[in-house]
């Protein structure tokens, strides 16, 4: 079989010369040159981003993060967001390493959108595995960011910041919990009618995925009028919508009977 480049790559032994590069603070190109590299690895197997960790990178990264250079600074964002995104070892290994208030202090009004939308999709990584969940501190840390990104005018970030909560619903009756107590649901349930339909996917999944948790949860999202979006979510062009506002009235259906009043009140059954 053939070797992949990748795999000669690190054969070769070049792992820890790069990441030695990494630490070179008086010549911030050679830094750059060493970090796209290294993500370029990064985002290959699983085996292959583990060498990356194992060679050390990760705490390099972490400082580069401080870096003066935005160049810099945004190439160790996409490298440990390839590391994260690998999987609950590697996200945990990287929260625990300190990655999560350094990233988010990348959200503010001074930094480039190129940037923010790589720094939301670390997010994204960072809520994405389910087994385990991130722990409830790091999702306490992350929810106020999200809170802030929800607002954002670009699509691709505002697309992210709802898969996100979308994954952090999907983690069991806690999460939604964290998810209901930032204060995030009144925000969430009018991108139901979003004029992205991308939009409008992800808000329809987390809005489902809360009305799994508690009655007292599901009532959150009923209280702020979800049920008033469902006629067009019914009626959608995209079979994909159609499926997943049945599934969430099912849910809402499957409850108490004043919930399955509710439904009927709104017009949804025929």
């Amino acid at each position: 079989d053939r070797i992949s480049p990748i795999d000669g790559l690190i054969e070769s032994g070049i792992l820890p010369v790069l990441v030695e590069c990494l630490a070179r603070d008086d010549n911030h190109l050679l830094q750059f040159e060493a970090a796209w590299a290294l993500t370029n690895i990064a985002s290959g197997t699983s085996k292959q981003t583990i060498e990356v960790v194992e060679a050390g990178a990760v705490p390099y990264f972490l400082k580069l993060l401080r870096s003066q250079q935005h160049n810099v600074a945004e190439q160790a964002v996409w490298a440990l967001g390839n590391i994260i995104g690998d999987g609950p070892r590697c996200r945990d290994y990287c929260i625990k390493e300190g990655v999560v208030g350094p990233l988010l202090k990348f959200i503010n009004p001074n930094i480039p959108l190129s940037f923010l939308r790589n720094v939301t999709w670390v997010i994204v990584n960072l809520c994405r595995n389910k087994d385990p969940p991130p722990h409830s501190d790091t999702i306490k840390q992350i929810l106020p960011a999200l809170l802030v990104l929800i607002h954002h005018s670009d699509t691709n970030i505002l697309v992210d910041t709802v898969w996100a909560l979308s994954y952090l619903t999907d983690g069991g009756n806690s999460q939604i919990q964290l998810v209901i107590e930032s204060g995030i649901v009144n925000t969430l349930v009018p991108l139901l009618s979003s004029k992205e339909v991308k939009v409008q996917t992800a808000a329809l999944r987390a809005v489902g995925n809360i009305v799994t948790g508690t009655d007292e949860q599901t009532q959150v999202v009923l209280d702020h009028h979800a049920l008033e979006h469902f006629p067009a979510l019914l009626d959608h062009s995209k079979d994909k919508i159609n499926k997943e506002a049945v599934w969430f009235l099912s849910n809402i259906t499957a409850g108490p009977k004043p919930k399955v009043q509710e439904v009927i009140d709104a017009g949804l059954i025929p």
